[in-house]
């Protein structure tokens, strides 16, 4: 093989590997503004995430505790009209009772 030869493929190889450099510097563009979308989905997400919170804090939790705050009164309604029945039926039988004593009180008026 000949010194020109010789240069001819050392020119092919160094051609070659341009070639490829070439091919890697647009695949390293390629990435970079891969980077760059991704870095703005990032940041576009951490803002939705942030908004949730947000709304989260100011809205849904504070309507849970007016709920909670609802439930709380509606307990001690329950409550209430529980004592209210309980003391109904108390009177009722005392009512009863009295009745009954009424009774014999005006049979026993009746045979004296």
């Amino acid at each position: 093989m000949t010194d020109s030869e010789r240069f001819d493929l050392i020119l092919a190889e160094i051609q070659g590997i341009k070639t490829d450099m070439q091919g890697m510097k647009t695949d390293m563009q390629d990435m970079k503004a891969d980077m760059r979308d991704m870095k703005g989905s990032i940041s576009r997400l951490e803002q939705r995430v942030k908004t949730i919170e947000v709304n989260l804090e100011n809205v849904t939790n504070r309507n849970i505790r007016i709920i909670a705050e609802g439930h709380l009164d509606l307990v001690r309604k329950l409550e209430e009209a529980v004592r209210v029945k309980e003391e109904r039926e108390l009177l009722l039988t005392r009512v009863n009772v009295l009745e009954g004593d009424m009774r014999q009180v005006k049979q026993r008026l009746a045979m004296a």
